[in-house]
């Protein structure tokens, strides 16, 4: 099968340049907002940019003038906590005729805006600085196509809904669209004070400003029908919100370093986790990504959690709650739905209620399943949750039938996966591309596909449900798990296993042939403990070596491979949460040294990126002396899983794990690398104890401190 002839049916299209580099973003709940650093939303670029609720955008224009002119952008940039974006604006020369009335910097405009349940809230503080009284006019343009994200991202339709006839008030616009699906959606825009002039594409303000003196205009943009009668001011929405955020926030350990980036980093990522899940109708659950991918993904949200189960186990909890709500418990082929299989991916939009993609509750992955039991072991371990693990038992149960009797679809103890949607996912592991899986010739491998990763969260899925059982007292449950582990851990090494490449192969094909290709799939088999040392050995060398470690971190296919493309999607690309789970895996090993090296490496990144904010990916390009990570177009950013990678990295970095029953915290074998001297972790709540702890990096050792400890945990240095 060549290149061409693969079908890209969901793919992100590329038809123009970003339009800068440094869009902003904010999130709550089932809305986002993608703009530019001056605040704008304009058509331009990608065309991604606009304001988002239930896959919908609901505003696709939104752009300020001063005197019809684009004012001169001073600054911009969002919270470190994500709450508040804020932009320094001034107008440029104003001229008339040959000479220039209003010169640039005598107005100045702040610019303010946040997302609350269902509403963007936005005010505009303009301030004469001149010398004289100035009659300040302001302009926004105003649109809302009512685009699927789908449509956003690409995909063609053969029909949309209609516009309905737009409203206007005196100080209120109304726009509605009615879908295909017959729901009506409707944007709201109201504005305090009142316009001097109003249509539907432009609101016009106006203002007579003495010197140094101010003056507040406010625009709220409802989405959310449930939102029009509860939009309060500015002010005390702000209020509300941020304590809202304080909540969500509660409980997690706060984590810094005498390298200063290195801090910034980690608070950049708890505060985007944070926003990834605060707002959501899924407690406690993060959304994958903005802006594809805002919305439940299994996958996405169970690494997530486990990437921070020791700093906040209730996102696991919250994650384990939603899918065990939404497990299969019948046969969908159009949804490929399958008794006891973990959902892939949940979508609210027109396009998902008419069918015209599959995602509206869709089961299309091959690993959600295993790796939802994995957390769900990984959970109890670390907080003895017994009443909860109770209720998830059945569950747990359900999947493990999966496994064995939909999982092996040829019944040769291996879990494949091929498509049987007809518009469904044709890849089903995480690197999902149409293109992702092939032979060493390039060839694309045919169905139904073993995945090693997945053999390696089967492993370990087996190995936590049989820890579950036994803590409930069915030993004889937990024996014969054991023993299914074992069983598959032999036959995994005895048909994947390549010693010439000193690494296990991607994938065995539909005829049971391997792909023999250098990949980063098997870091995720050490991860799972399924390799056995000796190989786990050679494996974490082989992955930091010249082809693979690109200087800023692990690329998902090495560089002498027939399909590797370091600008592509998954053929050559680095991705942070799968670098933060391969780093994991080498600690299991002991390799801690090595985790140490792609920490490095993403620290390094952090500090040219946006914001410290870690993307989804970025391209697969050797690192050149004196300049940044190249950036790949259309990831996303902010993602959790890449927002998590850090605190899994740190885990790796100082062998950190948590027992329940009785509460320990060990730190075994710790390793600061040499870029991270000082390290402190104040208020980890193990159980109802909590903690703060000072290491130090000396003479190539760490050094440990408890500063304070409160409760019955004990704390285990090795």
């Amino acid at each position: 099968m060549d290149e061409i002839s693969v079908s890209q049916q969901y793919y992100i299209a590329t038809r123009s340049s970003p339009s800068e580099d440094r869009t902003r973003v904010l999130k709550y709940g089932e809305m986002f907002a993608v703009f530019d650093q001056h605040g704008d939303i304009e058509p331009l670029g990608l065309g991604e940019q606009g304001i988002y609720f239930q896959e919908t955008r609901f505003v696709s224009e939104l752009a300020l003038s001063l005197w019809d002119l684009r004012p001169l952008l001073l600054s911009s940039t969002v919270k470190s906590d994500n709450a508040v974006f804020t932009a320094d604006l001034a107008n440029v020369d104003v001229t008339e005729g040959e000479g220039v009335i209003v010169p640039r910097g005598t107005v100045h405009v702040l610019r303010s805006r946040f997302l609350w349940q269902g509403v963007c809230y936005e005010e505009l503080k303009v301030v004469n600085y001149g010398l004289s009284t100035l009659e300040i006019p302001l302009r926004l343009a105003i649109d809302a196509d009512f685009a699927d994200i789908f449509e956003v991202r690409g995909t063609r339709r053969e029909r949309r809904g209609r516009r309905l006839e737009d409203k206007l008030t005196g100080d209120s616009i109304l726009l509605s669209y009615e879908g295909l699906d017959h729901i009506v959606r409707q944007t709201r825009i109201e504005c305090h004070p009142a316009p001097v002039q109003m249509s539907s594409t432009e609101l016009r303000f106006q203002t007579s400003l003495c010197p140094k003196k101010s003056a507040e205009f406010y625009v709220v943009l409802s989405c959310d029908p449930k939102a029009y009668s509860r939009a309060t001011g500015y002010s005390r929405a702000a209020l509300a919100r941020e304590s809202e955020r304080a909540a969500v926030s509660s409980g997690m350990c706060k984590i810094s370093s005498s390298n200063d980036r290195f801090t910034r980093w980690v608070q950049r990522s708890a505060a985007d986790v944070q926003m990834m899940m605060l707002g959501n109708p899924e407690t406690d659950y993060p959304y994958a990504g903005v802006p594809w991918f805002s919305t439940v993904f299994g996958r996405d949200g169970i690494i997530t959690a486990l990437e921070l189960l020791w700093v906040l186990p209730r996102i696991a909890k919250g994650v384990l709650q939603y899918l065990a709500s939404t497990q299969a418990t019948e046969v969908n082929e159009e949804r490929e739905a399958e008794p006891g299989k973990i959902l892939h991916e949940m979508r609210r939009g027109e396009m998902a209620n008419l069918g015209e993609v599959p995602f509206g509750r869709y089961y299309g992955s091959v690993d959600s399943t295993p790796l939802f039991l994995i957390l769900a072991g990984a959970y109890f371990e670390t907080t003895h949750d017994r009443d909860f693990l109770k209720e998830l038992l059945p569950h747990v149960d359900l999947a493990l039938q999966w496994i064995d009797n939909y999982g092996d679809v040829d019944g040769d103890g291996l879990v494949e996966y091929a498509r049987r949607a007809s518009k469904g996912l044709v890849q089903q592991g995480w690197k999902d591309s149409n293109d992702s899986i092939f032979h060493a010739n390039g060839n694309i491998a045919e169905p139904p596909i073993a995945l090693c990763e997945v053999q390696g969260y089967v492993y370990a899925a087996k190995r936590a449900a049989a820890a579950l059982f036994n803590s409930f007292g069915d030993r004889q449950r937990a024996d014969a798990l054991e023993q299914q582990a074992a069983d598959l851990q032999r036959k995994f090494e005895d048909a994947f296993w390549c010693e010439d490449l000193s690494s296990y192969a991607l994938a065995l094909d539909g005829h049971k042939q391997p792909c023999r290709v250098r990949t980063s799939n098997p870091g995720h088999c050490l991860f799972s403990g399924i390799a056995s040392p000796q190989r786990a050995q050679l494996v974490a060398h082989t992955l930091l070596s010249r082809d693979f470690f690109s200087g800023w971190g692990v690329r998902t296919v090495a560089s002498e491979e027939s399909r590797y493309n370091p600008l592509s999607y998954h053929n050559g690309s680095v991705w942070p949460h799968d670098n933060a789970i391969i780093a994991a895996g080498m600690a299991r090993y002991g390799c801690r040294n090595l985790a140490g090296r792609i920490l490095m490496g993403l620290l390094d990144v952090s500090s040219f990126v946006d914001l410290h904010r870690l993307p989804e990916l970025f391209c697969g390009l050797d690192r050149r002396p004196g300049q940044g990570p190249t950036l790949y177009p259309v990831a996303c950013s902010p993602q959790a899983w890449s927002a998590g990678a850090i605190f899994m990295l740190l885990q790796a970095c100082l062998g950190i794990s948590i027992q329940a029953q009785p509460y320990k915290l060990t730190f075994h074998h710790p390793h600061l690398p040499e870029g991270i001297p000082q390290l402190w972790i104040r208020d980890l709540r193990i159980g109802d104890s909590r903690v703060d702890l000072f290491l130090e990096r000396q003479a190539g050792r760490v050094r440990f401190e408890i500063l304070e400890k409160q409760g019955d945990v004990e704390i285990i240095f090795t």
